[in-house]
This record gives structure tokens, C-alpha cells and sequence, in this order.
């Protein structure tokens, strides 16, 4: 089998081949090869016996999405995208790198399959971002994708997009709405969403961190552990079983800023919590209004996709995960 990762030298990217590696199977079959692209080269996942192809390629070029499906992989993870913070500040860059990249991959797919019948599965990663105030809460599984920001318009575009080339025969695809995944490693993003991350990563290792709403802000949040179990689930599962929605909220954790600190309190202490600074951003107030503050995922959680349950659990798995097991 061959796998293909698109945006695989993001964070999320990076551990989906990891944990690609550590499986050695997908669908039941062993991974023989696998293609990692992005605009910047990404690093091979070590200990994967299969064949690796690196590919520092840019997927807002047309002929780019022809040239990474030449070799017909047969799952495509595509993860790539300009972040939310980002998108709204580019709205060029965010639509030809979410939108035109998207569809320019999906095209390439159609015209294969015209060809010589080439049907991949694709698991493609969407947002709760589709959704925008006002807001019920738990947000239900049939509530309308009404999005309020660029980037959370690019997304319900490709999902829509996704259900139609699905529904023709191009390929098999399931979108994957992932909630803000927390606690993101490495260092800040342009993603608005990013300081959910920050007030408890850089405080967990000492460092300060800047907090720019109110501590009543709530949100829907899952770890990065979560975030490739989705994917892998997504490629693994019976699409027949999804139904024609080929778009799902997946499960997560909803709660407010003041519940994250509280966890970190609870997890790393007093000395911990007072390394957060508030600094008031008005662009990131106004984007956090028309956030979702949590989802039902009633479909998803009855296909078997699973989140942490806790968010004293989302720290400790980043404990775990990034700084082997201790603070």
C-alpha cells in the first residue's frame, strides 16, 4: 500500500507518519511506500522500511497535485492549510493555498480516474471553523455550516466539494473536523486559535505565555494523539457505513479558558499558572465570538471515533508525548 501525506511537515503531519510507521498497516494492508509533501521538506519517519519519496512541493500550483498522484497512492491524508489567523489576513494566500490547492488535488484525482479508473481514499481535514454564531450548545450533527471567517469558508467550500467528487465515483472521501487540537508542540503559529495551546505549553516548561480573551471563553478541543487517531479511523473505516454526509464534527473536549488554567493548576501548580500574562487582542476577541463552543459528534462517536474525555488528560498526554513523561 502506498500512502501519500500532504502537509506532512506540519506537526500533525509529522506524527501521522510516525504512527504510520509504528502500525506498518492501513486497511488492513501493509504500507509499502509512502510520498510526504509540503512546501518545505519534510523529514523522513524513522524506522519505516517501505520506500520514502519527500516532495518540497507547493499544492497551489496546478500541475503539482498531477505530479503527487502519478504514482497512484492509495490513501491521501491532506492536511495542508493556511491557518485560520493567517487566512484572515491573507484572504488571497488563504483562498489559493485552502481552497485552490484543494480543488486542484480533487481535479487531478477526476481526470485520473477518467483514465484508467484510479479511486484512492482520500481523508481530507476540515474545521469546526464551517460553523459560526450564533451557536446552540452542544451544537448538533445536522446544524448548517455557516462559517464567519475566510478560512472557515475555504473549509465548508472543499467539504462540499469532498461530498460531490465522493458522490460521483472519483474517489472515496471522508472530511475530518478537527477540533482545535491542544496542545499543539513547537513554537506559536499564526492560527488564531493558538494561544488555547500556548497558555499551557510554555508555562508546562517554564517560559511565560500571552492569554488574549477572557478566561469565559469556551471552545471544542482534542490532543494531537486524538487528531491521528481520527485520520487513521478515517482511512480505516467502511465509508459504506458514513452514508452520503461524507463530512463529520469529531468528538472533543468542550471548555472554557478558565477550565484549561484550572487543569494546569492542577497538573503543574500555582507557579505554573502565574506565567500566563492576559494581553486583550481585539482582531482575536472578534474571531473567538463565532467559535463553537462543542459538538454533539453523535455520528462520529457511533463510527467509533474517539477523544480525550478530560483536559487535565489533554496535558498529561502532551507531558507524555513531548516532554518524556515529566515536567
Amino acid at each position: 500500500m502506498h500512502i501519500l501525506v500532504i502537509g506532512a511537515a506540519g506537526m500533525v503531519g509529522r506524527k501521522l507518519a510516525q504512527r504510520l510507521t509504528r502500525d506498518g498497516e492501513l486497511q488492513g494492508r501493509q504500507i509499502t511506500a509512502m510520498t510526504l509533501a509540503d512546501v518545505v521538506a519534510a523529514d523522513a519517519p524513522a524506522g519505516f522500511d517501505g520506500k520514502v519519496t519527500i516532495e518540497a512541493i507547493d499544492l497551489s500550483e496546478p500541475a503539482s497535485a498531477e505530479r503527487l498522484i502519478a504514482s497512484r497512492p492509495d490513501v491521501i491524508f491532506h492536511l495542508a492549510a493556511i491557518v485560520s489567523g493567517e487566512a484572515e489576513l491573507d484572504f488571497e494566500k488563504g483562498y489559493k493555498i485552502n481552497l485552490d490547492g484543494t480543488r486542484y488535488l480533487f481535479e487531478a484525482i477526476r481526470l485520473a480516474h477518467m483514465v484508467d479508473g484510479y479511486c484512492p481514499r482520500v481523508v481530507f481535514t476540515s474545521s469546526i471553523a464551517v460553523v459560526g454564531a450564533p451557536l446552540p450548545y452542544p451544537i448538533p450533527d445536522e446544524f448548517h455550516t455557516t462559517p464567519l471567517t475566510s478560512y472557515g469558508t475555504q473549509k465548508a467550500i472543499c467539504e462540499l466539494l469532498l461530498s460531490d467528487y465522493s458522490r460521483k465515483g472519483y474517489f472515496d472521501g471522508i472530511g475530518i473536523r478537527l477540533p482545535t487540537i491542544c496542545i499543539r508542540p513547537g513554537k506559536p503559529n499564526k492560527a488564531a486559535s493558538g494561544f488555547f495551546s500556548n497558555i499551557l505549553r510554555e508555562p508546562l516548561v517554564g517560559q511565560e505565555a500571552v492569554l488574549p480573551v477572557g478566561e469565559d471563553v469556551r471552545h471544542w478541543h482534542a490532543s494531537p494523539r486524538s487528531a491521528v487517531g481520527f485520520l487513521i479511523h478515517g482511512a480505516n473505516i467502511d465509508l459504506e457505513t458514513v452514508g452520503p454526509r461524507r463530512n463529520l464534527s469529531m468528538p472533543g473536549l468542550s471548555a472554557t479558558v478558565g477550565e484549561q488554567i484550572e487543569a494546569l493548576r492542577r497538573v503543574a501548580g500555582e507557579k505554573a499558572v502565574k506565567l500566563i500574562r492576559h494581553e486583550p487582542d481585539e482582531m482575536i476577541m472578534r474571531i473567538c465570538a463565532g467559535w463553537a463552543p462543542g459538538f454533539e459528534a453523535t455520528r462520529a462517536r457511533a463510527l467509533g471515533f474517539t477523544a480525550e474525555n478530560s483536559f487535565d488528560e489533554i496535558i498529561r498526554v502532551h507531558i507524555d508525548d513531548e516532554l518524556g513523561g515529566k515536567l
